[in-house]
């Protein structure tokens, strides 16, 4: 087996713990029944990661933290006290880069202003808030607990907290919504000057609400013209698209999510979280937690783990890698898959003759072709074929 270059590490963090389980939410996320184990819950965390970097030793060993992400379920339902054990915890068993990302999910229905200066003051650099919309007919549809003007109330609570950064999630595409209505939605979002914005189209996942009683969402033209007069607002408004459905300020990317992109190893904690780690020895190990609350409290952390299989490596790789707009390093492939360019020299080949790839000495490059034909590209790469 061809012995792998190391990428940069990251950790993830789930907190499963909601207000209220949304009609379009498919994330391991249980709603609020009862008062929340915090410091519990923070100590089987520091547990569970203390176990991973025995289990994962010979991958961890002489690596740093380059980002977290504390996601969910809802983390900023957490005191920001309960944050900054978590984050102390860490950092006493693996060391943080001089500049860590760490960013924290949050709802705007929990926002308070001393709630995210206590987080920043935690170490908390970033702060991503699920808005969704700023239309209340549309928040209601959707399950949010808070309204348009909490939302903004929250932004400006993040403004004044002295975070680095923070991070608008909006969606389109939501039920019975017409062009003007996500066009407005986009510009309310412009307006507050986030430097990233994550803006993604509504998808009916399985075994959720919306599963069961499908709303009438817009149709594909519909949502193209949504699409393309959003995005050329956002690019008139400075911001930079990098990523299939994010789009930052310069130097205001999402570090963490890019390493997940660019098929970096990262570390995982906490109820249903998914975990990927390389090894200079070749194997590429990728695992999962126990999803359930009431076992992963009773000490039952690990769910399973399995190696990838060479065969399936370059699918993985680029089923990462072109969600990004930037190049792909060849070197990349080779490095963080330990397999030679040539096992998908042909693959690559048929994809530029689609126009789905462009390719140069050092890299290869998605069209915007290829964009709009990522499954098909994708598919050429499946370890069956």
């Amino acid at each position: 087996m061809t012995a792998l270059c190391l990428p940069p590490l990251s950790l993830y963090v789930h907190i499963p713990w909601c207000v209220q389980k949304c009609p379009y939410c498919d994330f391991n996320s249980h709603a609020q029944k009862s008062e929340i184990p915090e410091r519990e819950y923070v100590q089987h965390l520091l547990t569970d990661l203390q176990q991973d970097l025995e289990r994962l030793k010979d991958s961890v060993q002489d690596r740093c933290l380059h980002s977290i992400f504390i996601g969910g379920g809802t983390p900023s339902l957490f005191c920001a006290e309960s944050i900054h054990q978590l984050l102390q915890g860490i950092e006493q068993q693996i060391p943080f880069s001089p500049n860590i990302e760490i960013t924290l999910e949050a709802n705007p229905g929990t926002a308070e202003a001393e709630r995210f200066k206590g987080y920043v003051k935690a170490g908390v650099t970033r702060i991503s808030m699920g808005i969704q919309s700023f239309n209340d007919e549309k928040l209601q549809a959707l399950g949010r607990i808070h309204n348009a003007d909490e939302a903004k109330t929250a932004v400006q609570f993040a403004k004044e907290s002295g975070l680095k950064s923070f991070n608008l999630d909006l969606m389109h595409g939501l039920p019975n919504q017409t062009l003007p209505q996500a066009l407005d939605d986009l510009r309310q979002a412009i307006a507050l000057n986030p430097p990233h914005l994550s803006w993604y189209q509504l998808t009916i996942e399985p075994n959720t609400m919306f599963a069961y009683r499908p709303p009438r969402l817009p149709d594909d033209d519909e949502l193209w013209d949504i699409f393309e007069q959003g995005h050329q607002l956002l690019t008139e408004a400075g911001y930079q698209q990098y990523e299939t459905s994010a789009y930052a300020k310069p130097d205001f990317q999402c570090q963490h999510n890019l390493n997940y992109w660019r098929f970096g190893d990262y570390l995982a904690i906490g109820c249903g979280a998914h975990g990927k780690m390389s090894f200079t020895t070749g194997e590429i190990l990728r695992y999962s937690k126990t999803k359930h609350p009431k076992g992963y409290m009773r000490g039952e952390y690990l769910y399973e783990q399995k190696n990838v299989p060479e065969i399936d490596r370059p699918f993985e790789f680029f089923m990462n890698r072109f969600r990004l707009l930037e190049a792909v390093p060849k070197r990349e492939f080779e490095q963080f898959t330990g397999l030679p360019q040539s096992e998908v020299q042909k693959q690559i080949d048929f994809a530029i003759k689609q126009g789905y790839v462009q390719e140069t000495h050092e890299h290869w490059q998605i069209t915007q072709h290829g964009k709009l034909f990522l499954n098909e590209l994708l598919e050429l790469f499946l370890g069956d074929e």
